[in-house]
């Protein structure tokens, strides 16, 4: 049974803030790892790579959610 509308929609605003946030974090963690003067080990730049694709899968998940709240008015 699915939940009642508003209480879904509350859902996706609380999800969709999390998400924001965690990319955020990703923005700064990444930011910082990837600063010159940090000496970049191959861990590093695995942990780079690996945070840099889990923040583009969450720009997806923002953007699909944002999609859900907002739909595009039709012309």
């Amino acid at each position: 049974m699915l939940a009642p509308p508003d209480r879904s929609l509350h859902n996706l605003q609380r999800e969709l803030i999390a998400l924001r946030i965690e990319h955020a974090e990703l923005n700064a963690q990444v930011d910082h790892l990837a600063q010159p003067a940090q000496a970049v080990a191959p861990l590093d730049d695995l942990q780079i790579r690996r945070d840099k694709k889990r923040r583009l899968m969450l720009r997806d998940r923002i953007a699909l959610i944002e999609g859900l709240l907002h739909p595009p008015e039709s012309a």
